[in-house]
């Protein structure tokens, strides 16, 4: 009231300066700037056009140790005297309003602290005092809120021509409007003495019955505060003087408008104001004091409202002040024990289903084990899959909840989601717990639909004994599981639908594609499985396994070994134990023709052991001969005493094995009975083929005593024929030989002892008359010197006899060779048929005595003898003479 402004810090020492010579009226502090806006008087004076002045201070600067004043201006810009009632700024501080008594508003537009950018005009006009204005800033668009004795509304004042709407018909005492922050959507707060009304720019906004007129409304973090005048009981507060006698008291109440309670109620005597500052609230009374209103963090009020149980109350709360979940999840735990101790088990449940995903499960499943409340447990289990926070444990405990309460209804609907990104629990878990509590058709539906083929098959073939439909779900599965699943329940089906499983198993293992109608690309090429592996499923189905062996083996010749084995065995099997002819003729005749198929050239012994096993001779007979098991064959026959078929198999396999008639005549000479016939003509063979020495033939006919000189004369007689024709030709042939030694032992004598006349008269290459120089050979032959070294390959061999001596050296080099080759011998004795032939050609070979070619000089004497010489020139006809 003197003109001083007062400044009090945090630490309460006052201090001050003289603002204006009179008094301060109005003072205005923005938040977000140190910038001070006050309306005083500094001259006395009647009219108030010039007592009232604006003043601007910035308290950051100062002017002789007083904040600096950047600018000065009247208050009241027209003509007319009034008083100002209430004084507002913009934080961006291009707007001031300054609201009358008279009604008018005046709204300084640009920049407030300074007199060159700013203009000053009347806004607005009206019949009633204005006692609150208020700024709100929307995006681009700030808004004038303007409320007077009887009437609410707000300008646009950041565009062209201000446009104005009316918001209310009624307004409020000065004082008793605020600004309320974001959390409210910056709403504008009318407290009229019935009711406290929120505005937006267009609209009115909810409204709150506070009884009492209203002095003072603020709007402190949250709160609404509200100073009114009760004359009602009023709640006690250790703010009220003991002595006071006053009923006309003063009531403090803050209002939570969020979560709707009074956070503080008090009484006071005279409030003047309250104040907001350093996260306080300061209550100035008349009387001088100062009251502090700290607020109590959010844990502190959380436990108050803990022990009245307001948990609704401290949830909105919590959530209010921006709770983290953990803190949420812990105050819903307490709510549902709450509610629980109370016997309010669903509203309980409803808590505990508030955390999860924060609380253990087990602390409330614990709750909820009894029969009666198995509901609440069921909607908390139903919770906790759709979060997907629950495991196998919980699947199997909220099934076993459904098949309690029967309610098969939820049971399909939580088995049945539209696709597998739905499914919030263990499949396998769910089918295994419905299987246990016989809804097989829901736990077949899991399973089909979720791939779970084993489970399925387990179901059907296990529980429900359908073995059709089974076999019709495997014949759509893709080829690897079909193919698994088959060897697993094949014997299971093969043992109920034989036919229909083998049909399946055709396909498979041929060209396998899932039965599935309008999927797949049916041209694309099937997957076969390998058949062997599948015989076993055929244990106890041999009609069966036929048809299964024979298909494979017409559709795919390639099949694996194992399944023409085993086809082979079967068709013995049916063969040796079929007694009608006719059948047994057929079954003979396809045993047969599966041999001579030529599958079983690299199983060969395994065949031979599958005939004899089922006494099949025909079988063991083929495979003796494709093995060339002629020693079989013919022991065989013997057996049989077959003898036509003795000689039939000597006269098929003889040239392949000569030993056969050989045995064959041993075989017939044992015999005592008449084998003249067979003898004879096994006897006839040996001769053709000189098989056998006729001593041996007799010795060996000796031991039958049925046989007479009679049955070996022929063969005798023609023998010793023979041999004296072998005899005259080799006479002659030795005569030849002599006559020819002796010849060439002449030429010999000749040489040595007499001169050799060369009377030639012609080259022996051109055939022309010889002329000298010529050469001239031992042998005989003359050549010109330049024919003779046109054509010679040597100068110590005659062209003409070379041919003829190189083979005779070829021969005698070979020979060389040959004669340490003694296997070679051994054998040429052993197959030959006249082993005296080939120890003949040895010895002419000269194997058994020592050779020294005359090519090759002595190593005893350095110069060779003439008679040696002589042998030389003679063997080699290379010698030549001058």
């Amino acid at each position: 009231m003197e003109g001083q402004i007062w400044f009090l810090p945090r630490s309460l020492q006052l201090t001050g300066f003289q603002a204006y010579k009179l008094r301060v009226t109005h003072l205005y502090q923005l938040k977000q700037h140190n910038i001070l806006a006050s309306v005083g008087e500094d001259e006395e004076g009647i009219n108030p056009l010039v007592c009232l002045q604006v003043k601007i201070w910035n308290l950051e600067k100062r002017d002789g140790g007083n904040p600096l004043c950047t600018r000065i201006f009247p208050a009241i810009p027209g003509t007319e005297p009034t008083v100002v009632s209430c004084l507002t700024v913009h934080e961006n501080l291009n707007f001031m309003a300054i609201g009358f008594t008279d009604g008018s508003v005046t709204l300084n537009k640009g920049d407030i602290t300074r007199d060159r950018h700013s203009k000053t005009q009347i806004l607005h006009k009206g019949n009633y005092p204005v006692t609150g204005l208020a700024f709100r800033q929307a995006g681009k668009t700030t808004h004038l809120f303007v409320v007077t004795t009887e009437n609410v509304q707000s300008y646009i004042v950041s565009g062209k021509d201000y446009p104005r709407v009316e918001l209310d018909t009624h307004g409020c005492g000065l004082h008793c409007s605020a600004l309320s922050d974001p959390s409210q959507d910056l709403q504008f707060i009318v407290a009229g003495d019935e009711c406290v009304y929120l505005y937006q720019p267009d609209e009115r906004g909810p409204c709150f019955a506070f009884e009492g007129h209203k002095l003072i409304a603020h709007w402190f973090r949250g709160y609404l505060v509200i100073v009114s005048r009760d004359r009602k009981v009023s709640p006690k507060s250790e703010f009220t003087s003991r002595d006071s006698q006053s009923s006309d008291k003063q009531i403090l109440n803050i209002y939570d408008l969020c979560n709707k309670f009074i956070a503080y109620s008090a009484v006071f005597e005279d409030i003047v104001d309250v104040l907001a500052e350093w996260g306080s609230l300061y209550v100035l009374t008349r009387d001088g004091r100062v009251h502090a209103l700290q607020e109590k963090d959010t844990q502190t009020k959380l436990e108050m409202l803990f022990k009245k149980n307001l948990f609704e109350m401290a949830i909105n709360l919590a959530k209010s002040q921006h709770l983290d979940s953990d803190g949420l999840a812990q105050i819903f735990m307490q709510y549902g024990d709450h509610l629980y101790s109370k016997g309010n088990h669903d509203g309980a449940v409803q808590q505990y289903i508030r955390t999860i995903g924060k609380l253990e499960p087990s602390y409330v499943i614990r709750k909820f084990l009894d029969a009666q409340r198995i509901h609440n447990l069921t909607a908390y289990l139903q919770t906790l899959h759709r979060q997907s926070l629950a495991n196998a444990d919980h699947t199997t405990l909220l099934l076993n909840c459904y098949t309690k309460l029967k309610d098969s209804s939820k049971l399909e609907e939580f088995i049945k989601t539209k696709s597998e990104t739905e499914v919030h629990f263990d499949v396998e878990t769910a089918i295994k717990v419905l299987r246990q509590a016989g809804y097989y058709s829901h736990a077949l539906y899991l399973a089909e639909n979720h791939a779970h083929h084993e489970w399925y098959l387990k179901i059907q073939l296990e529980d429900i004994k359908n073995y059709q439909e089974a076999l019709q779900y495997i014949g759509k599965l893709p080829f690897e599981q079909a193919e698994s699943n088959m060897k697993r329940y094949g014997k299971i089906l093969m043992h109920h639908i034989p036919e229909q499983t083998t049909q399946l198993l055709k396909g498979l293992c041929t060209d396998y594609r899932p039965s599935l109608e309008g999927r797949g690309d049916r041209e694309a090429p099937g997957c076969r499985a390998s058949s062997e592996e599948f015989i076993p499923i055929f244990a106890n189905n041999p009609r069966e396994l036929k048809a299964f062996l024979e298909h494979m083996s017409e559709v795919q010749p390639d099949s694996p070994q194992g399944i023409y084995d085993t086809l082979l065995e079967l068709r013995l099997q049916n063969w040796a134990h079929e007694k009608d002819p006719q059948v047994k003729e057929k079954l003979h005749a396809e045993a047969i023709s599966l041999l001579k198929s030529g599958r079983f050239c690299n199983v060969f012994d395994k065949a031979l052991v599958l005939c004899q096993m089922h006494d099949f001779q025909d079988g063991v007979l083929y495979l003796y001969e494709q093995g060339k098991l002629f020693q079989q064959i013919m022991h065989y026959h013997m057996q049989h005493e077959q003898y036509r078929q003795v000689i039939a198999v000597c006269e098929r396999h003889g040239e392949q094995d000569p030993s056969l008639w050989e045995q064959a005549l041993s075989y017939f000479a044992r015999k005592e009975e008449d084998c003249k016939e067979y003898v004879a003509a096994v006897l006839k063979h040996i001769e053709n083929k000189n098989l056998m020495p006729p001593l041996l033939v007799v010795q060996t006919l000796a031991h039958n005593s049925t046989a007479t000189l009679s049955v070996i004369r022929d063969y005798l007689v023609q023998k010793l024929q023979k041999q004296s024709q072998q005899i005259a030709q080799d006479e002659l042939r030795v005569r030849r030989y002599r006559e020819e030694t002796t010849r060439i032992r002449q030429e010999i004598q000749e040489l040595k002892a007499s001169p050799k006349i060369f009377q030639k008269t012609k080259c022996s290459i051109c055939n022309s008359a010889l002329e000298l120089p010529s050469v001239h050979f031992l042998c005989g032959h003359s050549f010109h010197q330049h024919c003779f070294e046109s054509y010679s390959e040597s100068d110590a061999d005659c062209p003409t006899c070379l041919p003829e001596n190189r083979k005779v050296m070829d021969m005698i080099r070979a020979q060389e060779q040959k004669r340490d080759l003694h296997d070679q011998f051994q054998h040429q004795l052993k197959c030959s048929n006249d082993s005296f032939s080939v120890i003949a050609d040895y010895f002419g070979r000269g194997v058994f005595n020592k050779l020294t070619l005359l090519t090759d000089p002595p190593t005893a004497r350095l110069t060779p003898s003439l008679e040696a010489g002589l042998q030389r020139d003679l063997l080699m006809h290379s010698r030549r003479g001058t």
